[in-house]
């Protein structure tokens, strides 16, 4: 898995980029958590993301947030770091401009700025939240939401308690042509600790179904070109 530099805002983000072999691969970009408590693109949670994405034939992209490792810069106050997602994103599409779909994932704080992402950007087609600390930050933004997605939590999450992530999702599954999954992993703490295996599952399942539909439109699209 190639290290990668991305030009950001506060000068350059350190990066993993693992790219697919097909052109038209779908995308995704996984954002860690909270900087100024540990969190870095290699979290467990977030290479789990990563494994689960690449296993189903994604380009996928994790970097860290300016300050972090390698990347320039200092803690943004979830400003900046949405600024260092939105650089991520650019760098992420100009290597796959034929990309079928869009996604953007994030665990904790990532999965904030993940979502603060989403209402910026359109092409983003699906989100993957992982333990929203929803009892923390204000996701009101989220009116309406633009995109369907999966909320993944842990009912033995001592940070998030399970239930303010469980309202967000009522909250945003009320909306119009917008489907929220909601799943709960039972025995998870906030950092998944010996239930990440089940993570990858969920996720690796969610990603695949949603894949499913687009993927026949293109087969059927392929049959339809060659018998012309």
């Amino acid at each position: 898995m190639p290290d990668v530099i991305i030009n950001g805002a506060e000068g350059r983000l350190e990066g993993r980029y693992l790219p697919s072999r097909n052109e038209r691969a779908p995308i995704a970009l996984l954002l860690h958590p909270h900087p100024q408590h540990g969190g870095t693109m290699h979290n467990k949670v977030v290479y789990t993301l990563n494994q689960a994405f690449s296993r189903l034939g994604f380009a996928t992209l994790r970097f860290n947030f300016r300050g972090v490792g390698r990347s320039q810069g200092g803690f943004g106050r979830g400003e900046g770091e949405l600024t260092d997602a939105a650089s991520a994103l650019d760098w992420l599409q100009s290597y796959n401009p034929n990309a079928a779909s869009c996604w953007i994932a994030g665990f904790s704080f990532g999965a904030w700025i993940g979502l603060q992402l989403l209402m910026r950007r359109p092409e983003i087609d699906r989100f993957i939240a992982i333990a929203p600390p929803a009892n923390i930050y204000d996701f009101s933004f989220l009116a309406p939401c633009p995109a369907s997605g999966l909320i993944l939590h842990g009912d033995r999450d001592e940070v998030v308690p399970e239930e303010s992530s469980r309202k967000l999702s009522e909250k945003l599954g009320k909306q119009r042509d917008i489907e929220i999954d909601y799943r709960v992993i039972k025995g998870a703490n906030h950092f998944f600790t010996d239930r990440l295996d089940k993570l990858q599952v969920i996720v690796e399942e969610y990603a695949g179904q949603a894949l499913e539909p687009a993927a026949k439109l293109g087969r059927n699209k392929d049959k339809k070109a060659a018998a012309r």
